[in-house]
C-alpha cells in the first residue's frame, strides 16, 4: 500500500486561481493569531451544509438562497489552504478533516437536490431524483478520493486542474446562482447524475495509470 505521509497543503509555485488568490488576502491578517486552518474548514463545513438543507424545500426561493451559500462555500474552501500556507500549521489531521469535509458537503449537496427537485410539483422523471442526487454525489466524492491518492503518488502539479485565465475546472459552480434563477433545477441535477459518473470512469482509468507507473519505479512497494 502506497503510503505518504504529506503535509496538508504543500507550497505550490503552480499558477493561482482568482478565488484562491483573493482567499489569500483575505486570510493574510490571520496568519499570527488563534484562529487555524480547522476552524475555516469548520465554517466551510458549517455553510455547506447550511445549502443542502437550503435545496431540501425545493421552493424557487430557498434555491436561491441555496446557491448563494454554495457559492460561499467553494470560496471558502480554499481559505484554510491558504491560511496552513501563510501560517505553516499544517497537519495531517487537518487534511483528512477538510477531505472529509468536501466529501460530505459534496454527496449531502446533491442528495438534498434531489430532494428538493422531488418535491416540486408536476415532477415527472422516469428515475428518482433521490438516486440521481446520490449517484451524482458520490461520483464526485469517489472523483475526489481518487485525485487524492494521484496527488500522495506524484504531487500537487498530478492534480491541477484546467485552467483558464485564473479560473479553473471546478470554478463553474459559481454559475449555480444562474440555474436557480432560471429554476432549472431538475435539468441541473440530470446534467450532474450524467457528468459526474463519466467524469469518475475517466479519473479510475487515470488513478490506475499512476498506481501501475508509481508500482514500476518505486522499490519495495506493495499495491
Amino acid at each position: 500500500m502506497l503510503m505518504l505521509n504529506l503535509p496538508r497543503f504543500p507550497p505550490t509555485s503552480l499558477p493561482r486561481s482568482w478565488d484562491a488568490r483573493l482567499a489569500r488576502r483575505l486570510v493574510t491578517p490571520l496568519k499570527n493569531t488563534w484562529v487555524t486552518p480547522n476552524h475555516l474548514t469548520t465554517v466551510r463545513l458549517i455553510v455547506g451544509l447550511a445549502a443542502a438543507l437550503a435545496f431540501c424545500p425545493g421552493s424557487y426561493g430557498w434555491s436561491n438562497i441555496a446557491a448563494l451559500l454554495l457559492v460561499i462555500s467553494n470560496f471558502l474552501d480554499h481559505t484554510d489552504g491558504e491560511l496552513a500556507r501563510l501560517s505553516g500549521k499544517s497537519s495531517r489531521v487537518g487534511h483528512i478533516y477538510d477531505l472529509a469535509s468536501d466529501a460530505v458537503v459534496t454527496i449531502l449537496l446533491f442528495v438534498a437536490l434531489g430532494v428538493g427537485v422531488a418535491a416540486r410539483p408536476n415532477i415527472d422523471l422516469e428515475v428518482s431524483p433521490l438516486l440521481l442526487g446520490a449517484i451524482a454525489g458520490s461520483a464526485v466524492t469517489m472523483i475526489f478520493f481518487l485525485r487524492m491518492r494521484i496527488e500522495e503518488a506524484l504531487g500537487k502539479s498530478a492534480t491541477k486542474q484546467a485552467s483558464l485565465g485564473g479560473f479553473e475546472t471546478e470554478d463553474v459552480l459559481y454559475l449555480l446562482p444562474l440555474a436557480t434563477l432560471c429554476n432549472a433545477l431538475t435539468p441541473l441535477l440530470l446534467t450532474a447524475a450524467v457528468i459526474a459518473p463519466l467524469y469518475l470512469a475517466w479519473v479510475v482509468i487515470e488513478y490506475r495509470r499512476v498506481m501501475r507507473r508509481d508500482r514500476s519505479t518505486t522499490p519495495g512497494v506493495v499495491g
